[in-house]
């Protein structure tokens, strides 16, 4: 059947009224893709600010700041946050789910202490990708983008990698003076089964080390650490040092043409800021782990991972704004549960996992601080729902897992997404790492829709996913 000419005409004449831009909106957008490509307009709050004269509606800010828990390895999700009692016994387990805080709200028996506190967390149970290596997938997981070699166990760092989530933050968001604006801890993740090694993902990436954050390496827990870089030899004073970094850069001067190299330009960079560490009272007093109480300190855990949990804690407490802390080498594949499952989740992993997390939750409470700063508690994959029956273990699984989110703005007490009878798909709400980073990085109030320059001045949106808005007060 033909259709009249008049009415072709009318919706001719309405299509080209629905594209239509006004001259505002045409310089709002104008605005959005200049701050967006960050093309020397300084930090975020100065873009926010020309962001609100130019009428463009930005994400509020919400969380001053990120505690990153990544528990690398891959936690199982039946023995953690989506139990399946129904299952049959090859995929349910020997853990039992325990009623917690929140009505309807289950978790596995293990966690004795988070079970009281499920009123403070969103549990994210759909959590899905499709790779299993760890390396790609723990890129994937900590810069919220698909790595540069997709289901690579082999690929090492690199300068295509993604900036992790902290180096954005470190971009768009100044810490405190002398502070860095990104820390992680204890070590880079690295798997000694993976050819690559060091998993990708872990720095500056595209936009240069001059974003790679400190890494805060070694146990707190022992008495004897100390942090790396902050403290001088017994025989170089200040005054001392200050003067080599002066003779250093006369010298630098007169190789003019080394000096224009965008490498020597970071490494300045980062020299100018560990002279700022080492001469600030205030800066190694965010590092000193002993002004905390003993209590405090059994509070969280005398181990590794609480305590770096507890430094993390006090970090942020000083200004930081994204600090990461990796679940730890302890000799035995981390998370990563091929074999005796069961026993390394109930006597080495969860107990101080449990520990910690709930101890932060309850100290960042009591400090005031929970409301701003956003807690993230994830793996780069879970495990096979089928029990590998000769060893007890679990295999990868990135097609379903859980999560955690917690604070900053995260909407409390509440389970999102689902998955089916045997936890090996989701069943409601997929969601992907991306949208996971994304929701983070959007309840800091940074704009997901940046676009920020490569070294060679291509750009790159800072983000790939959704915002979980569902997830949010």
């Amino acid at each position: 059947m033909s259709i009249p000419e008049s009415r072709l005409s009318l919706a001719c004449r309405e299509f080209r009224r629905s594209m239509r831009l006004n001259r505002r909106q045409a310089l709002s957008a104008g605005t959005v893709s200049a701050l967006g490509l960050g093309l020397g307009l300084g930090d975020l709050e100065t873009r926010l600010a020309m962001a609100k004269d130019s009428g463009v509606t930005l994400p509020p800010k919400r969380a001053k700041a990120c505690i990153f828990l990544f528990m690398w390895g891959g936690p199982s999700q039946l023995e953690t946050f989506d139990l399946k009692p129904d299952a049959p016994a090859e995929i349910r387990g020997e853990f039992k789910p325990v009623s917690t805080k929140v009505p309807g709200i289950q978790i596995c028996e293990h966690f004795t202490q988070l079970a009281g506190l499920t009123d403070k967390i969103a549990i994210v149970r759909s959590l899905t990708h499709d790779d299993p290596a760890h390396l790609s997938s723990g890129h994937l997981t900590v810069t919220g983008q698909l790595a540069p070699v997709l289901k690579s166990d082999a690929d090492p760092p690199s300068s295509k990698d993604s900036p992790h989530l902290g180096s954005l933050v470190s971009r768009l968001r100044s810490g405190p003076t002398g502070l860095p604006s990104f820390v992680s801890m204890p070590w880079k993740a690295f798997h000694p089964g993976a050819p690559g090694g060091e998993a990708p993902g872990q720095h500056g990436g595209w936009m240069g080390s001059a974003y790679d954050g400190m890494l805060l390496k070694g146990d707190p827990n022992d008495p004897a650490w100390r942090p790396q870089g902050l403290s001088l030899p017994a025989d170089i004073q200040l005054e001392r040092l200050q003067s080599r970094v002066e003779l250093l850069r006369n010298l630098d001067a007169q190789r003019a043409t080394l000096h224009r190299s965008l490498e020597t330009t970071e490494f300045g960079d980062h020299q100018s800021r560990a002279i700022e560490m080492v001469g600030s009272e205030k800066v190694r007093s965010a590092f000193d782990l002993s002004q905390e109480s003993d209590a405090t300190r059994e509070k969280y855990g005398r181990n590794i991972h609480g305590q770096c949990v507890l430094m993390a804690r006090r970090l942020i407490e000083h200004g930081v704004p994204l600090v990461s802390v990796n679940w730890h080498n302890d000799g035995k594949n981390f998370w990563d549960t091929h074999g005796n499952n069961f026993n390394r989740l109930k006597n080495d992993l969860i107990p101080p996992a449990d520990r910690a997390l709930s101890a932060l939750l309850t100290d960042l409470e009591d400090r005031g601080l929970l409301d701003e700063t956003i807690v993230a508690w994830v793996g780069e994959f879970g495990r096979r729902p089928q029990i590998t029956a000769n060893n007890a273990g679990r295999e990868h699984w990135p097609f379903c897992y859980s999560g955690i989110l917690a604070g900053g703005g995260i909407r409390p007490g509440m389970v999102y997404g689902s998955s089916d009878a045997h936890a090996a798909y989701p069943s409601s709400d997929p969601v992907t790492p991306q949208d996971f980073a994304t929701t983070i990085l959007h309840a800091m109030g940074l704009p997901t829709d940046t676009m920020l320059p490569d070294r060679e001045g291509r750009p790159h949106q800072i983000t790939s996913g959704r915002v979980l808005h569902e997830l949010l007060v």
